[in-house]
């Protein structure tokens, strides 16, 4: 037997870094890879996709938002989808899966599984999905535990489908709720465990994986870093799965961390190690930069042209944290000539920025502008 495993597709997440424009093409991206999906499964000759949690990112989505997974879903008629909830759209009395059946907006091609309990997969010879199912964000009990006395046929294969935190696995406060037990797998007879909730791609043992989300949605998604979804091949109960990952994901996201730029060199350095993520389509690329260092004048203004208008218009999105400081002296005044308001005003500018402190930062930066502006205009004063 052969299935899809996803999770965290996290319809309607929003990005709080990023403008009208390209938060618009990440939503929508989030939906459109639900026809990957679709067509992941249809090239592989599997029947099923087993979605692991968070379908929403909020219990509370506008009409909209909540249609579109269905809709995108119900294009694939052939396909069976099975969605459990996760702590984003927790099973609630009025949450997002009420108000889909209350609606009657769920396709026949897709089940929502809202209780615990071994459900038979269509078509597929002695297979049961045992789902875990989170009606509540946090829950401190393993809501897996059920599968290890879960009755099933003799030699059936036996699949869980649960969303939360591998015991032991991952750091911080959230480790600790909707904990799995890391060896659920084998406690329950499991043939395989599709899990959710980790973003990026990550096999905890033979029989156990998180998926990942199939659109990344993160610069530190962990694991394999996200837009994958896994094809899942079960040739028998206790075979070991043959798992394969599967790209699925538009868009590349980069962190380059410690960034020091100190001359012309280390700029189109910067820009060329951006473009060589994605050669071929450097409008797929989000790049977060982590920027310091100290630039002369004109390697500022190289900077500012190169880094902030040219690359920035190539990628999908630049964030920048940080920035080079301008390295200016006397000598670099004499570009704004022997007198008037501008050498003046660059002359207070510079005093008051060597002098350091909060005041000295506002100044170097008003001085760093005024050097750009005056490069823009050509040097033609007022």
């Amino acid at each position: 037997m052969k299935f899809v495993h996803t999770s965290d597709w996290q319809i309607g997440r929003t990005f709080r870094f990023a403008d009208d424009d390209t938060l618009g093409a990440l939503q929508a991206e989030r939906v459109e890879v639900i026809r990957r999906l679709g067509q992941l499964a249809r090239q592989e000759g599997a029947a099923h996709v087993l979605v692991a949690g968070d379908v929403y990112e909020h219990e509370t989505p506008t009409e909209k938002t909540l249609h579109q997974p269905m809709e995108r879903m119900r294009q694939f008629a052939d396909v069976q989808w099975h969605l459990i909830p996760g702590n984003h759209d927790a099973d609630t009395p009025e949450g997002v899966w009420a108000r889909l059946l209350r609606e009657g907006a769920v396709p026949e091609n897709v089940t929502v599984h809202r209780q615990p309990g071994p459900v038979r997969l269509v078509g597929a010879e002695e297979a049961w999905l045992l789902p875990a199912v989170l009606q509540r964000r946090h829950v401190l009990s393993d809501l897996t535990a059920y599968m290890d006395e879960a009755p099933t046929p003799p030699d059936a294969l036996r699949i869980g489908l649960a969303h939360g935190s591998v015991t032991g696995f991952g750091n911080g406060e959230e480790a600790d709720h909707n904990p799995v037990a890391i060896d659920r797998a084998r406690k329950a007879g499991l043939s395989y465990l599709a899990l959710g909730d980790w973003h990026g791609f990550c096999q905890i043992d033979a029989r156990t994986a998180y998926s990942g989300t199939p659109e990344t949605d993160r610069f530190g998604a962990g694991g394999g870093g996200g837009g994958e979804a896994l094809v899942v091949n079960l040739r028998g109960p206790r075979a070991e799965p043959e798992v394969t990952r599967h790209r699925t994901g538009r868009y590349v996201w980069k962190k380059f961390e410690d960034v020091t730029l100190t001359n012309a060199e280390d700029i189109h350095a910067l820009e060329a190690r951006v473009r060589g993520v994605a050669p071929d389509n450097p409008g797929a690329v989000l790049v977060w930069l982590v920027v310091s260092g100290l630039l002369n004048v004109d390697d500022m203004a190289l900077y500012e042209s190169t880094i902030i208008r040219r690359l920035s218009g190539a990628v999908a999105c630049l964030r920048l944290s940080g920035a080079p400081q301008l390295s200016a002296g006397l000598d670099d005044l004499e570009r704004f000539g022997p007198g008037g308001a501008v050498r003046t005003a660059a002359e207070v500018l510079l005093e008051q920025a060597q002098g350091g402190g909060e005041e000295g930062a506002v100044a170097a930066d008003a001085l760093q502008r005024l050097f750009l502006f005056w490069n823009e205009v050509g040097g033609q004063a007022a």
